[in-house]
Order: structure tokens, then C-alpha cells, then sequence
């Protein structure tokens, strides 16, 4: 199943918290009822290729609304195609490996 990484930068604001952009981008992705990690980085996403698009431009377009001029999102797309994996998988191989 394809991964989404995905970071929202709010650029020329008061503050340089940008948590309020990470808890919003959290509600979409809950809303959409996909899987999803946050990270002190990134929230990482899981579902179909359609899915992971829509809810990055969806995202995107409720990080540019909400206030700041300018917002940078930066996505990274995991789509393997020769066996299913997902998150727990590629963590649990990792950890498994590490034993």
C-alpha cells in the first residue's frame, strides 16, 4: 500500500510554532479515516495512490487558507508494486532486524 510523507511549512508568521498546521492536517487525514503516524517531522499516511493525492492537496489548500502567504509542502510517496507491504511492516522489519 503507498505511503505519504508529508510536511507543511508556514512561512512569514508571528511564531515559529507551527502545531496548529500539524493538528489540522491531522483532522483531514482523520476525517478520510486513512491510517496515519505523526512524527516530530512529518505525518506519515497510508492508503490507495487517489487517496494520498487528495488528501495532500486537501492538506495544502487548509494550510494556505488558514492564514499564512505562503506555505511549503513537501510530500514523498512510498508506492511499491512487486509485494504489499504497509507502515507496520516496514517498522516491524526494522525492529526485527535490529533484535
Amino acid at each position: 500500500m503507498p505511503l505519504l510523507d508529508i510536511s507543511i511549512i508556514p512561512v512569514g508568521t508571528d511564531s515559529p510554532s507551527f502545531s496548529s498546521e500539524v493538528i489540522n492536517a491531522v483532522r483531514k487525514v482523520k476525517g478520510k479515516n486513512l491510517h496515519y503516524d505523526v512524527t516530530p517531522t512529518s505525518t506519515v499516511i497510508e492508503g490507495d495512490l487517489e487517496q494520498l493525492w487528495q488528501v495532500a492537496k486537501d492538506i495544502h489548500q487548509e494550510s494556505i487558507s488558514s492564514g499564512p502567504n505562503r506555505i511549503i509542502t513537501n510530500i514523498r510517496i512510498d508506492h511499491r508494486k512487486d509485494k504489499k507491504t504497509d507502515m507496520s511492516h516496514q517498522i516491524d522489519t526494522v525492529e526485527n532486524a535490529l533484535d
